[in-house]
């Protein structure tokens, strides 16, 4: 396994362990506001994983979460590999197998995906993704809190093939956690709801296509959200769903959330209070992360609803108030948002011959309730 090179630190550098190990890798690294289209973005050959790879570290993401994409040739599999942490993989192209197991002479499972499927790989377990189609690549987006691991532990050789040896929780006799997933109600500390639907589970077959959602009323668009909470693990997620010609409140919350599209064509504006508008465009696999207590509003101006899957930080990182009027300080109202909001949302519909279908009693009232029929014209 590659180390990093020893390095003098300084206090306050923002250069931490993981950036001196992904740089030591010798791929690419892609930075900036956003990436177009994961589908597309050149890879180099890794060595140590048999694969060609690029890592992702978008604005936002420094120190806090790690992204990165892995292909598959057809018909390949990859070496074996056991990593400390837990991973969510997204599949962005291709299908394929993934076979999981504990440890020598214990039992494998093996459980098969396609294209946007999401899954889980267990911290501690060891794991081999395998392409099934002899013409076409795989394309996987892996997501883990790697960075802030290794500002603890300092050394990357402790997360890989390490010996310890975890309790098989996936094989236990009392559940199957790559079957479907089960949806169960919990009480949340945010302060918009006291109570909310989890879907719990480590295999979601489908994130284009998954219609077990509910309103997500407080961010306007009629937006429907399903929330995704990963067994034994801290690691979360949730995707959102909203209509066409049609855009969210303006909100923001802590670092570190990286945000891919399921599906749907549109864009999102990022801003620091205060500071310039960043217009990141984004189409189905395009991927953004907003920065820390930096506003962003997502627009769809397609014809057709849009998703938005956004895998989050740990809970340390959410940043979101505590108290409700802390709460609302971190969401703009329609009423209360830039002129040149609406002035652009407008211009990028016509760009498509769309006309926006926000109502206008929206934009006049700032508890409005957004119907259900809303946006469905």
């Amino acid at each position: 396994m590659e180390k990093s090179k020893s390095m003098t630190r300084t206090m306050w550098s923002k250069k931490f362990t993981y950036d001196e190990w992904m740089e030591s890798i010798g791929v690419p690294i892609y930075k900036g506001y956003y990436i177009q289209d994961l589908r597309t973005v050149e890879l180099e050959w890794w060595e140590a994983r048999k694969c060609k790879t690029a890592f992702i570290q978008l604005m936002g993401q420094e120190g806090i979460s790690a992204a990165r994409i892995t292909e598959i040739a057809p018909g390949k599999t990859l070496p074996p590999l056991k990593f400390a942490l837990d991973e969510v993989v997204y599949v962005l192209e291709g299908r394929g197998l993934t076979t999981i197991w504990t440890g020598e002479g214990k039992p494998r499972k093996s459980f098969e995906w396609q294209k946007h499927s999401m899954f889980l790989i267990p911290r501690n377990y060891w794991h081999q993704f395998s392409n099934m189609q002899g013409d076409k690549t795989v394309r996987l987006l892996h997501y883990s809190y790697m960075p802030l691991t290794l500002s603890g532990i300092g050394d990357p050789d402790f997360l890989f093939n390490n010996p310890y040896e975890v309790k098989d929780f996936v094989a236990a006799e009392e559940t199957d956690l790559y079957s479907e997933a089960k949806m169960i109600e919990q009480d949340t500390l945010d302060v918009f709801y006291e109570k909310r639907a989890i879907w719990y589970g480590n295999f979601f077959p489908d994130m284009r296509a998954w219609d077990k959602l509910e309103a997500n009323t407080k961010r306007g668009a009629g937006g429907r959200s399903v929330f995704i909470q990963f067994p034994n693990s801290e690691v979360s997620c949730h995707m959102s769903v909203f209509d066409a010609m049609t855009y969210k409140k303006a909100h923001r919350h802590g670092p570190g959330r990286v945000i891919v599209i399921p599906a749907g064509g549109g864009y999102s504006i990022l801003w620091e209070e205060g500071k310039e508008k960043i217009v990141v465009p984004w189409q189905e696999a395009s991927v953004f992360v907003p920065p820390s207590r930096w506003f962003h509003q997502h627009f769809n101006a397609g014809g057709q609803p849009a998703r938005y899957l956004a895998l989050h930080p740990p809970f340390q990182f959410y940043g979101h108030g505590e108290k409700m009027e802390d709460r609302a300080r971190d969401q703009i109202e329609y009423p209360d948002e830039d002129p040149w909001i609406r002035q652009k949302f407008a211009e990028e519909l016509a760009k498509g011959g769309f006309k926006s279908l926000m109502p206008d009693e929206a934009y006049r009232d700032s508890n409005f309730v957004w119907s259900k029929d809303m946006g469905k014209k």
